[in-house]
C-alpha cells in the first residue's frame, strides 16, 4: 500500500470518528444511563438568589434547585448540582458536565437551534413599580416626563425611554427600589420576579406593581438537542410537580404566588 493511500484511510478514519462524536446519543441513551447512575446532574450557578444560592450555612439553595430536586423525584433519581460560571454554564453541556442546566435559562429561538428545553417552568414579565401613595402613575403611558430608576443598559431601560421617561441610571434592581422609595426616582420597570422576591423579603417596603407588560419571559430546563426521551422524562415531571401541589409549595415559598404564568 502506498503512503498516500495510507494517509488517505488515515483521514477518513478520522474523519468518521469525529463524525461519530458529533451524533446525537442513541435514542433513549442519556435517559439510560442517568436511571443507571441514580444521578441527574444539573449545572447551576450557585450564585443568583432566589434562584440558586448559598444560605448561611452554605448550602445550595433556592426556587431552581428545589424545582431541580423535584424533577429528579420524579424520575426516580438524585439531583446533584455542578456549579459554575454564567459565562460557561450552557456550553457545560456540550462538554457533558452535566445533563441538564437549570439556571433561569431564558427560552429564545437562537438557543433553541442549539439545545433543546423542557416546557416552561416559570415566567416573568416587565413590572411598572411606585411608590405606595402615587396614584399618577397606572400604566406605561403615564411615565411620560416621570423619573424612572433604571440601568440603562437594560430592556427595562429601554421601555422606559420609550414611554417618554427621564432615565435615572442605577447598578440594578436594588438600587432602583432604593431611588423610588426614598423619592429620587418616581418608578422603575423592572423583573416581576424580583420584585415578587423583594417583597417576601420585605412585605411592609411601601412599593407596588401599578401594571404589566402582557407578554411574559419564559425559562426552562436545558438540555441536549436529540434527548428527546429525556425531554418527555422532564417534562411529564415538571406536569407532575404541577399537578401534586409541590410547584405551588415552592412557588409560594419563594414568591408568595404561582410564577408558571
Amino acid at each position: 500500500m502506498t503512503l498516500f493511500k495510507t494517509a488517505l484511510k488515515a483521514v477518513a478514519a478520522a474523519a468518521l470518528l469525529q463524525a461519530a462524536f458529533a451524533l446525537p446519543a442513541a435514542a433513549g441513551e442519556n435517559l439510560d444511563k442517568i436511571k443507571s447512575a441514580g444521578v441527574i446532574r444539573i449545572g447551576t450557578e450557585g450564585t443568583y438568589a432566589p434562584f440558586t444560592f448559598h444560605d448561611a450555612s452554605n448550602k445550595l439553595v433556592g426556587f431552581d434547585v428545589e424545582i431541580g430536586e423535584a424533577v429528579a423525584a420524579k424520575l426516580g433519581v438524585k439531583a446533584q448540582f455542578v456549579e459554575g460560571k454564567w459565562d460557561g454554564l450552557i456550553a457545560g453541556i456540550d462538554a457533558d458536565r452535566y445533563d441538564a442546566v437549570i439556571n433561569q435559562v431564558g427560552i429564545t429561538d437562537a438557543r433553541k437551534q442549539k439545545y433543546a428545553f423542557s416546557e416552561p417552568y416559570i415566567a416573568s414579565k416587565a413590572a411598572l413599580i411606585v411608590r405606595d401613595g402615587n396614584d399618577e402613575i397606572k400604566s406605561f403611558d403615564d411615565l411620560k416626563g416621570k423619573k424612572a430608576a433604571q440601568s440603562l443598559t437594560s430592556n427595562y431601560g429601554k421601555i422606559a425611554e420609550k414611554a417618554g421617561a427621564e432615565l435615572v441610571g442605577t447598578d440594578g434592581f436594588d438600587q432602583s427600589i432604593q431611588l423610588v422609595l426614598t423619592r429620587r426616582a418616581d418608578a422603575t420597570i423592572n423583573d416581576s420576579l424580583s420584585f415578587l422576591d423583594f417583597k417576601k423579603q420585605k412585605p411592609d417596603a411601601p412599593v407596588k406593581i401599578v401594571a404589566e407588560e402582557a407578554d411574559a419571559s419564559y425559562s426552562g430546563i436545558l438540555l441536549r438537542q436529540g434527548d428527546d426521551e429525556l425531554v418527555a422524562e422532564v417534562n411529564k415531571a415538571l406536569a407532575d410537580i404541577k399537578a401534586d401541589g409541590t410547584y405551588k409549595t415552592i412557588s409560594d415559598k419563594y414568591f408568595g404566588q404561582d410564577v408558571s404564568k
